[in-house]
């Protein structure tokens, strides 16, 4: 028998068909995925909900994102292509907290309010809900088989680990000699993050000196088809890519180019899919943008290129982290312990300490350092406090909202004092998740297909 092709429905979207060799997964954390299916037609599908409903103030409207208005169509949609009301069955799952509950912080529980919004629809529509799990701090997948509609619901990396396996600890020196042994950023891009922090560059000086790495200019060309022509090669040249792109979306294709050069270096250690470190990455760096641009506190530029950055440490550890993954996975899912304790209790190092060590011995800008050493505790920065906060509420909404792609937990228990340094609250947090770039949520389109 074949192997089936596993697709992976994004935040905020929906997929539905009939009986095909595949299987539908939604990772999820605070947001709730709902599995509809007609067994007896052979219909269904899985909508991926971010919110409960369009906030006062919404940003870009897309139904699917909410469940008001995403369940409706997702449902329309389903009964136009054939199922019939009364065949239906329903699984619900996702939903986790954002942070700490307290009584008077019920903003913390986006999840909930929209799990609540499901079930009611559910019940108006007279659909059996077969298995819900919901709530609480865990991540999960939701999986639709659409040969066999087979349904369940399972922890994240529930297939990767094993919990028996033998555990080797590296060394500080090994640690250190993987460092060393990684292949730099190339320095052309470099001297754009150099730049970019200044905030002062003429593209043509740039341009001419991205012409000299045939490597990263090929790189860079093959990321622009993959993007704006995935199924025909129309960017042939840096010059063309320029006069089709504009200056500085060249300029940003470029250093996406490099850092996913260096990123493919990582493993399957903290991935939970292929290359999920760098499609984090790319996340977190599309939503720091947004916040910079809506905050309008530091440049959108550099926030993105911090965002894009912020984790280098872990390509790091990641060449050591395999050896170690039961006792990994054990204080990360059943102890809830997050990266940077784990990191240290084992390596006697954190991914934070890792990537600025790398990001000063590759002359980064000072910004960048800090922003590597503190995303996780962005109080601690001293001279780039507000580019902190935004690459910490910008790592934290990936983590939360679009899971699935790698092991990372952020504490939140000092966020409403971390939201209050960007003007922001704990009551308008809806709004601020509604300000993700359905981009960024899609930032893995390009594996959504995979074998199973």
């Amino acid at each position: 028998m074949p192997n089936l092709q596993r697709y992976q429905v994004a935040s905020g979207t929906y997929y539905l068909a009939k009986s095909v060799p595949l299987i539908l997964k939604a990772s999820l954390g605070t947001c709730v995925g709902v599995a509809l299916y007609d067994q007896e037609n052979g219909i269904g599908g899985i909508i991926h909900l971010l919110l409960d409903k369009p906030p006062s103030h919404a940003g870009s409207f897309q139904p699917e994102k909410y469940a008001q208005t995403g369940l409706p169509v997702f449902y329309n949609a389903l009964l136009d292509l054939g199922a019939s009301r009364k065949n239906l069955s329903a699984f619900v799952a996702g939903g986790a907290l954002v942070g700490p509950l307290q009584e008077y912080d019920l903003a913390f529980d986006i999840g909930g309010r929209t799990t609540e919004r499901v079930i009611e629809f559910l019940a108006r529509k007279r659909i059996d809900i077969i298995k819900s799990e919901t709530g609480g701090f865990f991540t999960c997948v939701l999986s639709l088989n659409m040969k066999t509609w087979e349904c369940t619901i399972e922890p994240t990396g529930f297939e990767q680990y094993g919990l028996n396996d033998r555990v080797q600890i590296s060394t500080a020196d090994e640690i250190n000699l993987s460092m060393e042994k990684l292949l730099p950023i190339p320095q052309v891009a470099l001297k754009i993050l150099r730049l970019i922090n200044e905030d002062d560059y003429e593209i043509s000086l740039l341009t001419e000196e991205m012409r000299k790495d045939q490597v990263l200019s090929g790189l860079t060309i093959k990321l622009c088809n993959s993007v704006y022509f995935p199924n025909r090669n129309t960017i042939d040249s840096m010059d063309h890519a320029l006069v089709y792109l504009g200056q500085k979306k060249l300029v940003k294709f470029v250093i996406v180019a490099a850092i996913k050069s260096f990123f493919n270096q990582a493993g399957m250690g903290y991935s939970l899919c292929k290359g999920g470190i760098y499609h984090h990455a790319v996340g977190t760096a599309i939503i720091a943008e947004e916040i910079a641009r809506a905050t309008e506190k530091v440049d959108p530029s550099l926030a993105y290129t911090a965002g894009l950055l912020h984790d280098i440490g872990k390509v790091v550890l990641d060449q050591h982290i395999q050896t170690v993954l039961p006792l990994f996975y054990r204080q990360f899912y059943e102890e809830g312990k997050c990266s940077l304790e784990i990191e240290k209790s084992i390596f006697g190092i954190d991914h934070q300490d890792a990537g600025s060590t790398l990001a000063q011995r590759w002359s980064f800008p000072q910004s960048l350092i800090e922003i590597i050493k503190h995303h996780h505790q962005p109080e601690k920065s001293v001279q780039y406090k507000v580019l902190a906060h935004i690459i910490y509420l910008a790592d934290l909404l990936m983590s939360r909202f679009h899971v699935g792609l790698e092991l990372e937990r952020l504490h939140t228990d000092a966020l409403t004092e971390r939201l209050a340094v960007l003007g922001f609250s704990i009551n308008s947090f809806s709004d601020i998740v509604d300000m993700i770039p359905v981009k960024a949520l899609e930032s893995s389109s390009n594996m959504a297909l995979t074998s199973d």
